[in-house]
């Protein structure tokens, strides 16, 4: 019999749904990087749907951008994408 139960990480997405990807940089211009990374996989990203914030000690930034994610290997390529760029420290 073969298992065709959903694993336990794509039981807990449903697309399309929404969906806020971060990434974490240590340079000003942060954000336009990683709008320029996601954006062929989720294009049309609206200045409304990112939001940055920098580090208590000023250093580091966060960029938050809101995104519809319409399947897992939308998402795969997009984790692809950030984590594999010398500017981002950290994708989550």
């Amino acid at each position: 019999m073969v298992n065709t139960a959903p694993s336990e990480s794509q039981a807990l997405l449903q697309f399309p749904c929404a969906f806020s990807i971060k990434a974490i940089g240590e340079i000003p211009s942060f954000a336009d990087v990683v709008v320029a990374l996601i954006e062929p996989y989720s294009p049309g990203i609206q200045p409304h749907q990112v939001s940055t914030r920098s580090s208590r000690n000023g250093r580091y930034v966060s960029v938050t951008v809101k995104i519809t994610a319409h399947s897992r290997e939308q998402m795969d390529a997009i984790y692809h994408a950030l984590s594999h760029h010398p500017k981002v420290i950290m994708a989550l």
